[in-house]
Order: C-alpha cells, then structure tokens, then sequence
C-alpha cells in the first residue's frame, strides 16, 4: 500500500511539477500540497489521469492557523475508485486572498465551497453562487475561525409579547469562571463519595 502510494506521489510530481509543493503519506494517505492558484488545473489532471482517476470529490474544508501569514489551508478530498485509493490535497491561502471554484471540474464542490465560506470566510473566485449554507443571512462572523467567540455576537429567542423570533446581543448571566474540577459541587465544604482519591 505505502509503495502504491509513493509511486502515485512520484508520478503526481513528474506530471505536475510546477504545482506540487511538497507530498507526503500520513494514515494511509497521500497528501499532496498546492499552489492555490493552480488548483483548478491540478484538480483536473487528478480526474482525468489514467494513473489517477480520481473522480469523486468527497470533502472540501479549510484548517485555520491565525498566526501564520497563511492563516487558512484548503483541504479538498478525492478518492479513485478504480484504484481504490484517496488523496488529500491542501493549499495554503492568505486571509485576503481569493481560492479558485473547481465547480467547472467537481459540480459537486458548489455546497462545499459555500460551507467553507460560510464557517471559514474563504471566497472561491469563479463560484456561481458563493453565499452563506448554514448560518442566517444577517449572521456576522465566521464560527470555525479560532478569533469568533465561543458564546457568538447574538442570539435568538421567540418573544411572546412581538409573536416572533427576535435577535439581540448576547447577555451571559454570569461572568465566566475559574473551575477547580475538584468537585461536582461548587464550594461544597464536605468530601463527597470518590473525591477522597484525589489526595
């Protein structure tokens, strides 16, 4: 299997050497990573390959690393079932640039890209209808960066006196606060059953 997998890495490189990066075989996987411009390209040579043959997108996501000056890396995975393999591409993108649509190659990559969008604020340039997938249309922020807060901007309830659905800014009842674990029971003054083996 490990061989199979660095002789398609080797054949990826020979073929496509302005566009590799770098590969490598982790879980069973070749990862191969990319320059994001030449995604759209890189993608289908992997198609239409008689090496490759990959044919079927399964995933696209995007990892956030906030203090690199590449903050996001788009992942897009494909598997041949002709040669029952998978592959893992990734490319390292800037927060203020644009990722090429494979939508041309992968029709299937249009829900997607627009997930990605939408949890990670990354445009894919090309896209025939790039808008939000999961959140509300006046939602603010994207949830899967690491900087969006956990408790989130707003928040939404049904008012009984408006009979609707209203949206105002998040309130927490209390202020956050340190826990000791030491405890089920906050302040509790007394050794509870199982909390004598901490010692």
């Amino acid at each position: 299997m490990i061989e199979t997998l660095k002789e398609l890495a080797a054949h990826i490189e020979l073929k496509r050497p302005a566009d590799v990066v770098s590969t490598e075989i982790a879980f069973g996987e070749l990862n191969v990573t990319v320059t994001p411009g030449s995604i759209v390209d890189f993608v289908e040579f992997l198609r239409d390959d008689a090496n490759c043959r990959f044919s079927s997108l399964v995933d696209i996501t995007a990892v956030d690393y906030p203090q690199r000056p590449a903050r996001f890396d788009v992942v897009w995975h494909f598997l041949s079932m002709r040669r029952n393999q998978r592959i893992r591409i990734k490319a390292a993108l800037r927060e203020d640039e644009m990722c090429p649509s494979i939508v041309e190659v992968h029709p299937s990559a249009n829900w997607f890209e627009r997930e990605v969008f939408d949890m990670f604020g990354i445009l894919f340039s090309g896209h025939p209808d790039l808008r939000r997938l999961l959140t509300d249309y006046g939602f603010r922020g994207h949830p899967l960066r690491k900087d969006f807060p956990t408790t989130g901007y707003v928040e939404l309830r049904y008012d009984e006196v408006q009979k609707r659905v209203v949206y105002e800014p998040v309130k927490l009842t209390q202020e956050y606060r340190q826990f000791d674990f030491l405890s089920p029971w906050e302040g509790a003054h007394y050794i509870l059953p199982g909390d004598e083996k901490q010692g």
